[in-house]
């Protein structure tokens, strides 16, 4: 794990929801919208924000300056290729930092670039050179990192930091890592360069989580997110998986009111028109409800029974629903929340009322139906 000098650990979030995040297929943010989730990034103390791609144009770059101006404090970045173009953009926003992304892999290099990986290394030392130049703080991606070989790798990183390149990105841009491969390549990398080491997962094998938290065990300083884990194909590494798990797997505390993580999944489930799933790690609606008798039985005694973090981390509480898997322990503390005290037989007649209008209605009790029912059986418990 890698460590500040005074011997706690270092991790910093940079959330790409703003570039990454919006190149989600169907995914357009409004001004108003992307203006909205920065703030409330910022106000969550996520310490770094990739804010965009000046190259789309002028109104994005003005766009990008206004973001960087209302931005209190998150480091801004903006995302550009090694082009003239892009980096002329880039260095009118006002950004922190500026991103220069380059494809380290063979086939990228020869059948996306057409070149070879002299001209990339070339293109490496001028773009930077230039940027240093200009004042400005860079970060150099390698597009395709984990499809590139590993020496040539290694010759890039070292050129992006002898010519003052701060940080350097992994991407797994194809989502082909696992974690133990992802540990032994960023490990490499560590022990080559001092500089920054930026992770940055995609999910098409669903590991984008898993092969963030192996690169930050191996010395990764920085790790990419989107919150939702939104971004190409697949999606990036999630915000609120990253945080939680570095937390609570390995004691790292990332600066991030985690209580404020509902409301901007929210905001960005909203903006993008991508709904998260009632299941969804950490954001889901359904992650703290339970159903299951021994589950509701065991958390009613002690909490620790079934919880592996508390849901007040995130600002929210957990839910006990009734349905078929529901004990009778369930059935009579969600009587006694209407200020009903059940006996044995009474809970167990209510639970086969209960099970039977779920199955029928696909939706568990609402506390007037649970009353209902009570008053229907009532009649036999008194005869």
């Amino acid at each position: 794990m890698t460590s500040r000098t005074d011997g706690t650990a270092l991790l910093t979030i940079n959330d790409t929801t703003l570039r990454d995040g919006e190149q989600t297929a169907g995914v357009a943010f409004t001004d108003d919208e992307k203006l909205a989730i920065a703030a409330a990034l910022d106000a969550a103390g996520v310490p770094e924000m990739e804010v965009g791609i000046p190259a789309m144009g002028g109104h994005e770059v003005e766009l990008i300056r206004e973001i960087t101006a209302a931005t209190r404090r998150a480091a801004t970045m903006v995302w550009a290729r090694m082009v003239d173009s892009d980096l002329a953009s880039a260095l009118r926003c006002g950004a922190d930092i500026v991103h220069l992304s380059i494809s380290v892999s063979d086939v990228q290099i020869e059948r996306k670039l057409g070149r070879d990986r002299d001209w990339v290394l070339a293109t490496l030392r001028r773009f930077v050179d230039r940027a240093a130049d200009a004042g400005a703080t860079v970060s150099v991606g390698f597009e395709d990192a984990s499809r590139a070989d590993g020496d040539f790798l290694v010759r890039a990183a070292q050129l992006a930091q002898q010519h003052g390149a701060v940080r350097v990105r992994y991407a797994d841009t194809l989502g082909l890592l696992e974690p133990f491969s992802t540990h032994e390549r960023i490990g490499r990398l560590r022990r080559e360069i001092d500089i920054g080491i930026e992770m940055h997962a995609h999910n098409d094998l669903g590991l984008a989580t898993a092969n963030t938290l192996a690169a930050v065990l191996a010395g990764a300083t920085h790790a990419s997110t989107t919150v939702n884990g939104l971004g190409e194909r697949a999606g990036n590494a999630a915000l609120e998986e990253v945080v939680m798990a570095a937390r609570h797997l390995y004691a790292v505390d990332c600066g991030v009111d985690t209580t404020k993580l509902p409301r901007i999944s929210q905001l960005v489930a909203q903006a993008s028109g991508r709904p998260v799933a009632a299941g969804k790690s950490i954001v889901g609606a359904a992650v703290f409800t339970h159903e299951s008798g021994i589950h509701v039985d065991g958390l009613l005694k002690d909490r620790g029974n079934y919880e592996a973090f508390q849901p007040e981390e995130l600002g929210r509480q957990h839910a006990l629903v009734l349905g078929k898997h529901s004990g009778s322990h369930g059935v009579r503390d969600a009587y006694a929340r209407l200020g009903m005290q059940l006996s044995a037989q009474q809970a167990h007649a209510l639970l086969d009322c209960i099970r039977s209008h779920v199955a029928a209605t696909k939706r568990a009790p609402t506390d007037a139906e649970l009353l209902r029912f009570y008053f229907d059986e009532e009649s036999a418990w008194t005869a």
